[in-house]
């Protein structure tokens, strides 16, 4: 994808979450890595419905403006500490989905083991990051800890942040979220949030490996690679095949549902 071609793409991005009723007013903020020590963000004090391509700024790791007219956002250290925890993140969103937000107000977690899908796209939890003032030292030491085995992050009193390997990646664990949340209000008002049983929880984990997503899979990745980089002889040749998920049919109907949008790329 050319700069260009990626600049349109988070100017849409910006749009369709104001769209959607995610942020309001100023709220939210969008980056892209770009290389070199160099991140594409929406500036500071514009709606996300005004975005353009042409409006967006660069700054380098320290959230220092590169170029462009507008100004870096406050909260751009909790990008580059997500940039700095995750080499394999591209992108990182935060907005304020009403849902999922009022969650983080009340101080309760979003569960993503309420059905079977999220499980393979999420993980187990959904961290609920504790609040802490803007700039204050622990705005960052309470996000860090979450940020090696998380690809969303639920603050507390400050709304949803979550991250992947392109923009796209990032709304859709977002968008996830949000859903999640719609659900797990409608059912906590009819009677109870159950989660689905355990021993399916732990295959899904399983699945969620095997399908090269979540902190386990990264670290079997880095120690292949390693191994690789590292051995004497020539390795013999990877087979051109997806990762073998959990034996049972239904698990790998919900695997392949997951890669579909990656496997598209």
């Amino acid at each position: 994808m050319s700069r260009r071609q990626l600049e349109q793409e988070l100017a849409a991005l910006s749009q369709r979450v104001h769209a959607l009723g995610w942020v309001a007013n100023h709220d939210g903020n969008i980056t892209v890595r770009l290389g070199d020590g160099r991140y594409l963000a929406t500036p500071t004090s514009v709606s996300k419905g005004a975005i353009t391509a042409e409006g967006l700024i660069v700054v380098d790791g320290e959230g220092k403006l590169v170029s462009g007219k507008g100004k870096p956002f406050t909260e751009v250290a909790l990008h580059l500490a997500v940039y700095r925890a995750r080499p394999d993140v591209r992108a990182v969103l935060h907005a304020h989905p009403p849902t999922a937000t009022g969650f983080s107000v009340a101080g309760i977690e979003v569960k993503s083991t309420l059905l079977a899908e999220p499980i393979v796209s999420l993980g187990a939890t959904i961290p609920l990051v504790p609040y802490a003032r803007p700039r204050a030292p622990e705005w960052l030491t309470n996000l860090v800890p979450f940020l090696e085995d998380a690809d969303v992050l639920l603050l507390e009193n400050h709304g949803v942040m979550s991250y992947g390997p392109d923009l796209e990646t990032a709304y859709l664990r977002m968008e996830l979220v949000e859903h999640l949340a719609k659900i797990q209000l409608v059912a906590t008002q009819v009677g109870l949030a159950r989660s689905i049983p355990a021993g399916d929880q732990a295959m899904l984990l399983e699945s969620r490996t095997a399908a090269g997503l979540g902190k386990a899979a990264r670290n079997k990745h880095s120690a292949v690679t390693a191994a690789v980089n590292g051995a004497t002889t020539q390795p013999k040749p990877i087979p051109n095949a997806l990762p073998t998920p959990a034996a049972d049919p239904l698990l790998r109907a919900i695997v392949a549902e997951e890669l579909g949008h990656l496997l598209r790329k």
